[in-house]
């Protein structure tokens, strides 16, 4: 019996195929929307969390001032000093790099390019993980002397050297002429926009001494071991440095710590906010389509009168009545929301390609948007459904 009623009900699907279309756009509109929307949030907040950790594992970034950003507010720097005591005296800590930068044009090759200067020492590459795409390191002995020597990033070796071998070469860096003894691997953007390949690294003591003319330390970068506690490693770091800044027991900070990690927490947490709030909106056009369904099998029951009312004449049962017409609705909405998933899909690759985010495929929201758009059908088909199966036979039957 219910083969022949999904049958009766294809049939009828069949004989009208354009009002058929029309009735399932609203659907197939409403569940493209949804897992489109859904599919470029989860990529937005993967993208951010792929940004976030290239800044570095388990990253505490600790710079001079109240407030992060720009300036110190008038707070004294660090030393290089600072970050040998957080190395030696604090337990779960990986790597401590100082950091001192600054923007200068560099050149090289008959070319020129404004570049950002970073000074450090090897524990950068390990607080940034970073990898070496080709070269080495710096020795302990150029570390120490200050030696002319740099590492530089993809985007500065591609404008100033192009096709040709940048290692060996002698790169200008405003007074002075250091050899690229090492080339980074690519990272690409920066959780902030920023090209994090648009560098050029040298020993910290060389930019003091060389570049910058002063010992300032602008970041303290510090790298917490797996597994470590984030929250006793801040709080030991606190007291660390306000000692070593000889501030009073209530005197405020004149530094902050900001926790990579939790960063990445926020912003995450505020695309899936986003996400869920663009997915909620777009699941009213699911009740539009469905609104849609319930009108058009109205109409149709209205067009079938007589023929409803001589299934009932020749026997058939109220429910097998009822069942048709459910069925039809069901059918009508499901292949709405097969449909939405195909341009769904079609849609989120697109997209992901063009918003430079990652196609994330997530079987939830898909499952999730097909059942609920046959639940659609169930919902907004079975009042058209039982007003077709309480009709009276005799009235049906003189119904013109």
């Amino acid at each position: 019996m219910l083969l022949n009623t999904l049958l009766l009900a294809l049939r009828s699907i069949q004989r009208n195929l354009m009002r058929s279309f029309l009735t399932i756009l609203g659907i197939v509109i409403g569940v493209s929307a949804v897992i489109t929307m859904v599919t470029l949030g989860n990529g937005a907040t993967m993208a951010i969390q792929n940004q976030i950790s290239g800044l570095g594992t388990n990253l505490l970034q600790v710079r001079p001032g109240q407030r992060m950003g720009p300036g110190s507010g008038g707070a004294p720097s660090f030393k290089e000093s600072d970050a040998a005591a957080i190395a030696t005296q604090i337990g779960g800590i990986a790597a401590v790099a100082p950091e001192a930068r600054t923007n200068a044009t560099v050149i090289a090759n008959g070319r020129n390019w404004s570049s950002s200067i970073m000074g450090s020492t090897n524990a950068w590459l390990i607080t940034g993980n970073w990898q070496l795409g080709e070269g080495r390191e710096f020795s302990d002995d150029e570390l120490r002397a200050g030696a002319a020597v740099c590492l530089i990033g993809e985007t500065v070796r591609r404008e100033l050297y192009g096709a040709l071998p940048a290692l060996g070469s002698q790169l200008r860096v405003k007074q002075i002429s250091c050899t690229v003894v090492g080339v980074l691997a690519a990272k690409g953007q920066g959780a902030f926009g920023n090209d994090q390949d648009d560098m050029v690294l040298v020993p910290i003591k060389t930019l003091q001494r060389r570049i910058t003319g002063n010992i300032r330390v602008n970041t303290l970068l510090v790298s917490m071991r797996d597994g470590s506690d984030a929250d006793r490693v801040k709080a030991s770091l606190t007291q660390l440095l306000r000692e070593r800044r000889k501030l009073a027991a209530g005197d405020d900070d004149n530094f902050n710590v900001l926790d990579t990690k939790q960063l990445a927490d926020t912003l995450s947490g505020t695309t899936k906010v986003l996400t869920t709030l663009l997915g909620a909106v777009a699941a009213v056009s699911l009740l539009v389509g469905g609104i849609g369904i319930m009108n058009i099998m109205l109409v149709s029951v209205t067009e079938r009168t007589r023929e409803i009312g001589l299934r009932l004449a020749i026997g058939a049962l109220e429910r097998e009545v009822l069942l048709q017409f459910l069925i039809e609705a069901v059918v009508l909405s499901s292949l709405g929301g097969l449909i939405g998933i195909v341009l769904a899909t079609l849609a989120s690759l697109g997209l992901s390609s063009l918003m430079d985010v990652p196609y994330v495929f997530n079987v939830g929201v898909n499952v999730l948007s097909f059942l609920f758009s046959a639940g659609i059908g169930v919902l907004f088909g079975y009042f058209p459904a039982r007003r077709a199966a309480r009709l009276d036979p005799i009235e049906a039957l003189r119904h013109e």
